[in-house]
């Protein structure tokens, strides 16, 4: 039996699908995990694989550490999506972080992972430091009245419940909620693939960022290349020096794709990537 992914109409991959461990409509969207013999336990929405046990630490590292490490001062996080925990648990690892707020709209994600995906968040959503929000992300932005150090939209693709998070008015609230020198980071799916995602999420971030760049991370389950991270900040943000990176690195533990060298590499774009990037 396989499961074939549905995120494109005209070109695709498929996966060998051994015991279907979940599978269900939660209310929001269509949620299946199963066994893959090379990737362990897989997890789609929509028919869209979302994470495997494999190779989530690739995303989770680079999603959250860039972003924590260029801050080198980050107290109070705030997390759109990322029910499977990953992001939780990467956050978690910076000393600096003294609370985490994180907004999922569909708890049965988050359910389901803890149970058959617990090393994605490894006892995080036990965390004290953890405010856990069963909301709609765009609305809880509308309505927000905090101020956050860094802000990580872990969404799935504009399709669906995760449409919202690509739109203006959500940049516009995320802008409101960073702190100075706050740094939002943005899932804006494969340049290769889904180039209109960073030529959209670049314009719509002009009236609200001053930074506005993208890095990219090859993670091997998201097909058609290395995937593309918004990297934005009201702020004109500057990289930390290698030395810098260094020594945040060696205080985060168990790190197995991120580091220094990877982080500043990533924002050495490709040239079709750049010419992407027009107002």
């Amino acid at each position: 039996m396989r499961f074939q992914e549905t995120l494109y109409s005209e070109w695709g991959q498929n996966f060998e699908q051994d015991q279907i461990l979940f599978e269900a409509e939660t209310g929001h969207q269509h949620l299946i995990i199963f066994d893959n013999p090379r990737l362990g336990r897989v997890m789609a929405l929509d028919g869209v694989i979302q994470t495997t046990e494999a190779d989530e630490f690739v995303y989770h590292e680079m999603m959250v550490h860039v972003p924590m490490n260029t801050h080198l001062n980050a107290k109070h996080i705030l997390i759109i999506g990322g029910g499977d925990g990953g992001i939780l648990r990467e956050v978690l690892k910076h000393k600096s972080v003294e609370s985490v707020t994180q907004v999922e709209i569909d708890r049965a994600v988050i359910d389901m992972c803890i149970e058959y995906f617990p090393n994605h968040s490894k006892g995080a959503f036990d965390d004290p430091r953890l405010n856990l929000v069963i909301s709609d992300g765009a609305a809880f932005i509308a309505n927000n009245e905090k101020s956050f150090d860094v802000i990580i939209t872990d969404s799935t693709d504009p399709i669906g419940p995760g449409e919202v998070l690509f739109e203006s008015g959500f940049y516009q609230g995320c802008a409101d909620a960073l702190a100075e020198y706050g740094i939002l980071v943005t899932q804006n799916g494969v340049p290769f693939m889904q180039g209109n995602e960073v030529t959209s999420t670049y314009r719509r971030w002009r009236p609200f960022f001053r930074t506005r760049s993208f890095y990219l991370t090859p993670v091997p389950t998201y097909v058609g290349g290395a995937m593309a991270m918004g990297f934005a900040s009201k702020s004109e943000i500057t990289q930390p020096s290698r030395t810098q990176l260094e020594r945040r690195a060696k205080e985060i533990c168990e790190i197995r794709y991120y580091s220094p060298e990877v982080h500043l590499g990533a924002f050495g774009l490709p040239t079709f990537v750049q010419n992407l990037m027009v107002d």
